[in-house]
């Protein structure tokens, strides 16, 4: 993880999804040093894509912060919402197109947390996730944007033990048109073939079940 960029990410839970957007929460992160915040909420907008749940309540949004100390930017969390549950993380960003800064972002957010399997040791599921799957995904998908958070340690409880947390921007029409989705053209065959070969590269890292997909609309906002 030497030379990526870190940041905090956390799955909220009894959220005010208007405070994460609002001046008060952007203004006292900014005081503690943090200089970006992106908010993930799982609202209307985003409603009826994929969703997958292995905490036991569905995630009702998701927040990264860059800078700031931990400790305070959670506390600060703490007061939007009911139940935070937080991790460092080192970001990649495969796909990273120019996005507009306080505005919802026009794309399906799909947010993957990924668990690794017992009997996967640590290295090969990082170089099979990383190395292999990563193409795969990307090319048998509608993507735009593609962001990958390597978790570097948990900073709650986390009993479920998230190993990494993924980001797919799809464009809009993807909630409902699965060739959207795929990116497949409406051909049939075609999509065949792209569900096939992701479900296969899904399953080499155990990503096909204890995951947590979370649809979202995403919000980006610079705090200094």
């Amino acid at each position: 993880m030497t030379g990526l960029p870190m940041r905090l990410i956390a799955a909220l839970w009894d959220v005010d999804a208007d405070a994460l957007r609002g001046e008060r929460l952007h203004a006292a992160l900014a005081a503690l040093g943090a200089t970006r915040l992106q908010v993930n909420v799982c609202d209307d907008d985003a409603r009826g894509g994929l969703a997958m749940n292995h905490f036991e309540q569905p995630i009702e949004a998701v927040v990264a912060v860059t800078g700031g100390d931990s400790a305070d930017v959670l506390a600060a969390l703490g007061g939007v919402a009911g139940t935070v549950q937080a991790w460092r993380t080192a970001l990649r960003a495969p796909l990273d197109p120019d996005l507009p800064v306080g505005e919802r972002v026009d794309a399906l957010a799909n947010v993957a947390f990924l668990r690794r399997p017992d009997d996967l040791a640590y290295d090969e599921w990082r170089r099979r996730w990383l190395d292999d799957h990563t193409p795969v995904a990307i090319d048998t998908q509608a993507t735009f944007g593609y962001y990958q958070n390597i978790v570097a340690e948990p900073l709650t409880d986390d009993p479920t033990g998230v190993v990494a947390i993924v980001e797919e921007l799809f464009p809009m029409e993807a909630i409902s048109d699965v060739h959207a989705f795929y990116g497949s053209g409406g051909d049939r065959d075609e999509l065949n073939r792209r569900i096939t070969a992701m479900l296969a590269s899904v399953s080499r890292i155990g990503a096909e079940k204890n995951i947590d997909v979370v649809p979202t609309s995403r919000y980006d906002y610079p705090l200094s």
